[in-house]
């Protein structure tokens, strides 16, 4: 059973999503926050697997709140981001916050559900691609993406590594990754794993940002030829 947390300062949409959710026989809704504030006080408390957070909302914003969440919560839950608009400086700075993905509210039922079981298996919401074209959009578009001293954060990464870290940037997957390194998957997933751990990451989508941020990958790079 996937414990849910379902957080929403609009009453009409909590009760809807929280409907949903219970409505799945693999979900199960542990609580229902207003805000950001509650929303870090329950999920310390009641310690879920996934988080469906609204990104805006009054004092304390979805954005925020997954920051405290992440810092304050062990092992971390994953977060499902609700937001109106699929392409604004938000969807990117709930990925940075490290963020497994987002949906748009008008999203039908059934692929809101779907996104969520997608998130509980500690995958991204969408493919690399689709996260990749994000991050482009904002970076073209925002002078303050790229910035080239955090390329400092990547010396302690070995020569391996940073090469898995740029082909997650790229999009590739893990089989990809595997097949053009001639490594194993296992052994891809362990190399990104020790990425996210010496950078404190705690998403897939997370690494991508910071690929880009970097410089380690640049906008318009495409995945390596598999």
């Amino acid at each position: 059973m996937i414990n849910v947390l379902v957080v929403d300062d609009q009453p009409l949409i909590r009760a809807g999503l929280t409907a949903l959710v219970n409505a799945d026989p693999g979900l199960t809704v542990v609580g229902e926050a207003v805000d950001g504030n509650q929303a870090v006080s329950l999920a310390v408390t009641e310690k879920p697997d996934v988080i469906v957070m609204d990104i805006h909302m009054p004092r304390v914003s979805g954005i925020t709140a997954a920051r405290r969440i992440f810092s304050q919560v062990d092992p971390a839950p994953r977060i499902l981001m609700l937001t109106t608009f699929d392409l604004d400086e938000y969807v990117y700075e709930a990925l940075h916050a490290g963020a497994s993905g987002f949906v748009l509210k008008e999203t039908d039922p059934d692929r809101l559900l779907g996104a969520i079981h997608t998130v509980a298996k500690g995958d991204t919401l969408f493919a690399p691609t689709v996260t990749r074209r994000l991050i482009e959009n904002y970076i073209q578009h925002n002078e303050r993406a790229g910035a080239p001293s955090r390329r400092a954060e990547l010396d302690s990464l070995t020569t391996r590594e940073l090469e898995v870290l740029r082909l997650v940037g790229t999009g590739a997957g893990n089989n990809d990754i595997a097949h053009y390194l001639n490594i194993s998957e296992g052994t891809v997933k362990t190399h990104l794993n020790r990425v996210m751990t010496k950078l404190d990451l705690t998403s897939r989508a997370q690494a991508v940002v910071i690929a880009y941020e970097t410089g380690l990958v640049t906008p318009g790079t495409v995945p390596a030829k598999m």
